[in-house]
């Protein structure tokens, strides 16, 4: 059949077959056009990445963290290199075949590294496990041909020095968490990085923490490194200058180890905390690398709860030390005066109650510079009862009690100090005359911790002044360059007059030098200590009140309390005390007191004319000068009747006990 290609027939069958082909080819040249604008200039960038990841991985570098000193520049934490193990999933062919090689040398956890491979980029670093040891290392060199995308990296690690030594101070390091990584927004981390997770590194991250450098390195098709195309340094963080000092910390230490409790030691003219210990404690090294589940698990369920900071954390009956505010409280209100005599029979009976003190048989005639010194119950139950709850409560909190201090550690407990209005919103129940009884001695609903009553003692020390307790002193760079300073902050004036605050201050002085005293083990040769012992009851033990401690099972035994400051005439340091389950006071936690002022004036010796020297004689004068306030003399003594010296420094014993002012106060 021959084709007419003139036909008009067919011509118009040509065009009506052509014209779909062509919108076809049009279409699908626009769809080429479409898909490579959107590759080149939509996803140019993403694709440039990609391209660019099959020949190059960028390797991050870690920040040198800065260092934690003392207040000497000691050092006490720093950092130290660490072999950390990482791998790049998209490097790795056969994911099973490395775990598998690894797992029988490292043990590794592979529900745990498929997590975290999961989570986060194929390009990525991900770390498998920090500071590896030299055995470790010498393995995977060994079998380096056999683990592509297993990368082995030398980066600073945090170094603790003096391992658990004041490891509730300075805090740890732990891996971030995703929740972590999602609130700190740009920040620089990634998942494997570590930040501070407890007190000081946490607080102080952002000031601690170096900046990241990189380092862009070309790699073969399995992932093998060929060569550094560019490489961008870390910076180094800040360092942090503490109030600390080693030395102290050190004692401190020591003279708890194998005890259960707290000291905190603070200078009583600015704030500056010198020592804090809690035990038992912990050893920050053990997060450094990433502490083990079986590390963490032997922790978290210790029963004594080593993680927990009980200088500012733990929340105890002051007990017998509370009789400070008790007897502020009773002076200021005009309830008594110096000369006022209560009479202790050994109890105290109200209504069908009995409270006992603490001495069968009872103290007999008591003022309140005897009944400090002596810590007759007696004679605060009295006070208690005359003042009321409400009063007591004022008085508590304005020495400092039932608030957080304010000290720059995080989680700090506020305590309670109780009152009318507490006790019905809390327990939703009217207050009873018998437990101000019970609060007047520091039982009952009070709770205080260590780092309050150092803050007390120190405002007594101070004339009255209370401080903010603070642990870091100044910010520094690397070349030692000041970045800040810390400033002492004074939070109040304690309402005391001088006359009260100096019958207070001379009662506690005795309560160590006086032979009576209840603090006695806290003496010291040629160094006045001013100090109060408490006895905190754990639970109520009526029926053995006068049995002897070690007939009393442990873990009923009485918190033992001491505190105190020296010298008395220029105060340099204040400290509080605390032994769980220590028993008494005086026997318990005042010799612990009494090493670390020994160490303290071993390292900051007086001048020798500054060594102060308590007379009390059997016959005195008293002049009262018309002088009023600290820069006036109150009170002078006149010596008539000199008696034979009874005590190694040479004070005087006497039955009559007359006020004394520090030398700066005349």
């Amino acid at each position: 059949m021959v084709i007419d290609r003139y036909n008009p027939e067919f011509t118009e069958n040509i065009k009506r077959r052509i014209i779909p082909l062509t919108i076809v080819i049009i279409i699908s040249f626009l769809i080429l056009l479409l898909r490579i604008w959107y590759l080149q200039i939509v996803k140019g960038e993403s694709m440039r990445n990609l391209s660019e990841n099959n020949r190059t991985r960028i390797i991050s570098l870690s920040g040198y963290r800065g260092k934690i000193l003392d207040r000497n520049k000691k050092t006490i934490v720093s950092i130290g290199p660490s072999f950390n193990l990482y791998i790049i999933p998209k490097d790795i062919k056969d994911m099973e075949k490395v775990f598998s090689l690894l797992n029988t040398r490292l043990g590794l956890d592979k529900d745990e590294l498929e997590k975290k491979i999961k989570s986060s980029s194929p390009y990525k670093n991900i770390l498998i496990k920090g500071d590896i040891s030299r055995e470790d290392v010498a393995f995977i060199m060994e079998h380096r041909v056999d683990l592509p995308g297993v990368l082995l990296k030398v980066e600073p690690m945090r170094n603790y020095e003096y391992k658990d030594l004041a490891s509730h101070i300075v805090g740890y390091l732990g891996e971030i968490n995703k929740k972590q990584l999602k609130n700190m927004g740009d920040s620089g981390h990634d998942l494997g990085d570590f930040i501070g997770q407890y007190s000081l590194e946490k607080r102080y991250e952002d000031v601690l923490r170096g900046k990241k450098g990189g380092r862009a390195i070309e790699v073969d098709a399995s992932g093998r490194k060929l060569e550094v195309l560019r490489e961008v340094k870390p910076k180094a963080g800040h360092n942090l200058i503490l109030t600390i000092d080693l030395g102290i910390q050190m004692i401190a230490e020591k003279l708890m180890e194998g005890k259960v409790g707290s000291i905190v030691v603070i200078d009583p003219n600015n704030g500056e905390i010198l020592a804090i210990t809690s035990k038992p404690s912990f050893d920050p090294n053990l997060f450094a690398g990433g502490i083990s589940e079986n590390d963490w698990s032997a922790l978290i369920n210790d029963p004594q709860h080593p993680l927990q900071n009980r200088a500012i954390q733990g929340q105890y009956p002051p007990g017998s030390i509370y009789k400070i505010v008790t007897a502020t409280a009773a002076l200021e209100e005009g309830i008594i005066n110096r000369d006022t005599i209560v009479e202790c029979p050994g109890f105290y009976r109200l209504g069908r109650g009995i409270y006992r003190c603490w001495k069968r048989g009872g103290h007999g005639s008591m003022n309140v510079y005897q009944a400090l010194v002596q810590s007759c119950d007696v004679f605060f139950y009295q006070m208690g009862y005359r003042l009321g709850i409400d009063v007591l409560a004022r008085y508590a909190i304005g020495y400092g009690l039932g608030r957080p201090t304010g000290i720059d550690i995080d989680n700090e407990k506020g305590g309670l100090i109780p009152s009318i209005e507490w006790k019905a919103e809390a327990r939703g129940k009217a207050w009873l005359p018998g437990e101000t009884i019970s609060a007047s001695i520091g039982q009952g609903y009070n709770l205080v911790t260590p780092i309050q009553m150092a803050n007390t003692i120190a405002a007594v020390a101070a004339g009255g002044t209370l401080w903010r307790p603070h642990i870091l002193k100044r910010i520094e760079g690397i070349n030692g360059k000041l970045i800040k300073k810390v400033e002492p902050h004074m939070i109040k004036k304690i309402p005391i007059s001088y006359e009260t605050l100096s019958i207070i201050r001379n009662a506690l002085l005795d309560v160590v030098v006086d032979k009576k005293g209840t603090g006695k083990n806290a003496y010291i040769k040629r160094i006045d200590v001013a100090g109060k012992t408490g006895t905190a009851q754990v639970i109520s033990l009526k029926k053995r009140i006068y049995e002897k401690e070690k007939e009393i099972p442990f873990e009923f035994r009485h918190h033992g309390w001491f505190i105190c400051f020296a010298p008395f005439d220029k105060p340099q340091i204040a400290l509080a005390v605390l032994v769980e389950h220590g028993g008494q006071g005086g026997s318990s936690a005042a010799p612990i007191a009494k090493g670390i002022i020994e160490e303290y004036f071993r390292l900051y010796p007086l001048p020798q004319d500054e060594m102060t020297k308590v007379v009390v004689a059997d016959k005195v004068t008293v002049h009262r000068d018309q002088g009023s306030g600290i820069g006036g003399r109150l009170w002078l003594l006149k010596v008539t009747d000199r008696a034979k010296s009874r005590w190694p420094c040479g004070c005087m014993r006497t039955d009559t006990i007359w006020p004394r002012y520090p030398k700066s106060w005349m």
